[in-house]
């Protein structure tokens, strides 16, 4: 069985002796490597240049028996693509070129020929489907109410916008839901065996609001992708119902969601993915192996299960920890 076999499988619900096991931020600032790549280049262009940001794709499955990669990217080239840049601050965190408050500003973003300005993702998707013929590949798109979060200012202003100027909120989420689904079909056609909505900002969408103005943005996201199954990692959310019935084939579950109650309280068509905690990986190869092990027991015969962290692996944590990690995985079999 190759790992994309392996990886396929688990999505569809089908038995398998060990879950497949990819990382979220597996390409990134804790491997030598890619700091090393990032001396020469800055991560923009990295992540516009497709020979780069494969070069950063393929780093993690080089010292990982990892059974997925997913295309080195950011949610953020969506509203770039619109119109609005952005930027890395030096002392950490995101700044965007201006704020989406307003009719006038609104209209400083372009839905037309957006997702075609994303061609370069396409691109690189098409080439590392060349060098991964084993290897699932993963693309991915941010969450429509996620990146209006980023494009308003943060969840706050985006809710206020909501309950102020309802219109301009219900375009925005328009255009770039539009956006996304043009650019989730364009994955699906470059190779991408799975994408991943990236809902980071769900679990700051007030609760009450959550239906309306953030998971329904997502099943005609879903449905954009056609056969291509999709992952949806929503952030903070604690009420799954409306996930469960948004046409993900898989759930992404964080690390404050207890993975083993969820998966039973799920549709069995509906795998999960998760959730060990990545701080978990910051300390010694004997904590995560610690770890890894516990969680494999907890999901231990789990149909429709991929190994996975809760969020993001950690800037500081030592690539010896991941190795031990991934080792854990690759070598458990279910009882």
């Amino acid at each position: 069985m190759t790992a994309r076999d392996r990886f396929l499988k688990a999505l569809a619900g089908q038995p398998l002796t060990r879950p497949p096991v990819w990382l979220m931020r597996q390409a990134g600032r804790y491997l030598p490597e890619y700091r090393a790549l990032r001396m020469k280049h800055s991560f923009l262009e990295m992540a516009h240049t497709p020979t780069l940001a494969v070069t950063a794709t393929l780093q993690p499955l080089r010292r990982y028996a990892l059974d997925a990669a997913i295309i080195f990217s950011d949610i953020l080239v969506v509203p770039e693509a619109m119109g609005l840049p952005f930027a890395f601050r030096e002392q950490g965190g995101i700044e965007m070129a201006f704020r989406v408050a307003d009719r006038d500003s609104l209209g400083r973003l372009t839905v037309s020929g957006a997702a075609v300005r994303l061609e370069y993702v396409a691109a690189a998707l098409r080439q590392a489907r060349a060098a991964l013929p084993n290897h699932a590949l993963i693309g991915f798109c941010g969450a429509p109410w996620t990146l209006a979060t980023y494009m308003a200012g943060g969840a706050g202003p985006l809710t206020v916008l909501w309950r102020e100027q309802r219109a301009v909120f219900d375009d925005l989420l328009r255009g770039v839901g539009a956006v996304c689904g043009e650019y989730v079909r364009m994955q699906a056609g470059a190779g991408a065996d799975a994408i991943q909505i990236f809902d980071s900002w769900a679990g700051q969408c007030p609760a009450e609001l959550y239906r309306e103005t953030a998971a329904r943005w997502l099943a005609p996201l879903i449905a954009a992708a056609g056969d291509t199954p999709v992952i949806v990692f929503a952030r903070g959310v604690r009420d799954w119902r409306h996930l469960a019935v948004s046409g993900a084939r898989c759930l992404g579950v964080d690390e404050h969601t207890d993975l083993a109650t969820l998966r039973l309280s799920l549709p069995e068509n509906i795998a999960v993915q998760g959730n060990l905690d990545p701080l978990t990986l910051t300390a010694d190869t004997a904590t995560a192996r610690s770890a890894a092990t516990a969680l494999l027991e907890k999901m231990c015969g789990a149909r429709g299960y991929i190994f996975n962290l809760g969020h993001g692996l950690r800037p500081e944590t030592p690539p010896e920890n991941v190795s031990a990690l991934v080792a854990t995985v690759t070598g458990w079999r279910d009882a």
